[in-house]
């Protein structure tokens, strides 16, 4: 499967907007207080423990990283290019590389429903990208569109 250029880009920008929407609760200690009972709720009605209460320690990394995925998701929106979405495709077979070992380490079934998405997003910013001519992008993955210009005269 190929995707068109704009199709892509399209792609990366729905993510952008899915992570805007799945990780502003964990911006704030405040905001992620109310997450973490929610989704250790959740767990629970899927057939799991409840979550672990969290310490400030645990609180502090998880606003850490809804922090900065809400950063790179504000990126991704103003400034969407192939490369981004190449790089975010990265970073998210990185968290489904996680979200795997902690499932497998603690079986809770709330892990599937960040999961299976995350990887999917992943495989859908990877796909091969027609190029103008209709060539495949795909050997050249993080080459944005626009070609560099020297700021030397040449």
């Amino acid at each position: 499967m190929q995707l068109s250029r704009s199709a892509f880009l399209t792609v990366v920008r729905a993510s952008a907007v899915y992570d805007l929407l799945l990780t502003a609760p964990f911006a704030t200690p405040w905001t992620f207080a109310l997450a973490h009972a929610q989704l250790s709720s959740l767990n629970r009605s899927l057939g799991g423990d409840a979550l672990p209460d969290f310490g400030p320690f645990h609180v502090l990394f998880a606003c850490l990283m809804g922090s900065i995925v809400l950063v790179w998701s504000v990126l991704r929106l103003r400034a969407t290019s192939v490369a981004l979405g190449r790089y975010d495709g990265v970073g998210r077979f990185l968290f489904s590389t996680w979200m795997a070992w902690a499932l497998a380490a603690s079986g809770a079934p709330l892990l599937w429903l960040f999961l299976v998405p995350e990887f999917c997003w992943g495989v859908a910013q990877w796909l091969p990208v027609a190029q103008g001519d209709g060539s495949s992008a795909a050997r050249a993955p993080f080459t944005s569109a626009a070609p560099m210009r020297s700021s030397r005269g040449g």
